[in-house]
């Protein structure tokens, strides 16, 4: 089993928790999965999509607090 990556995005509004993301993404291997934390309730929406759209999956959302917290898991280089 993989490590996870964790990324903290608390306090960023959109797009910058989807684009700290992306960056994180784009540096690990296939099957890496990475923990983002976010304040911005609008990572909702914008991470699930942007997970579908560039062929990753959201393998859990969790709320705690003021906090959401994806974990992402990198299915395939988003090259």
């Amino acid at each position: 089993m993989s490590d996870v990556v964790e990324l903290d995005a608390r306090r960023l509004l959109c797009p910058m928790p989807v684009i700290r993301l992306q960056d994180c993404i784009n540096q690990q291997a296939p099957g890496t999965r990475v923990e983002i934390t976010c304040t911005d309730p609008g990572t909702l929406h914008d991470i699930p999509t942007w997970c579908r759209l560039n062929g990753h999956r959201v393998l859990a959302t969790t709320e705690q607090q003021d906090d959401y917290i994806f974990l992402v898991h990198k299915d395939a280089d988003a090259s």
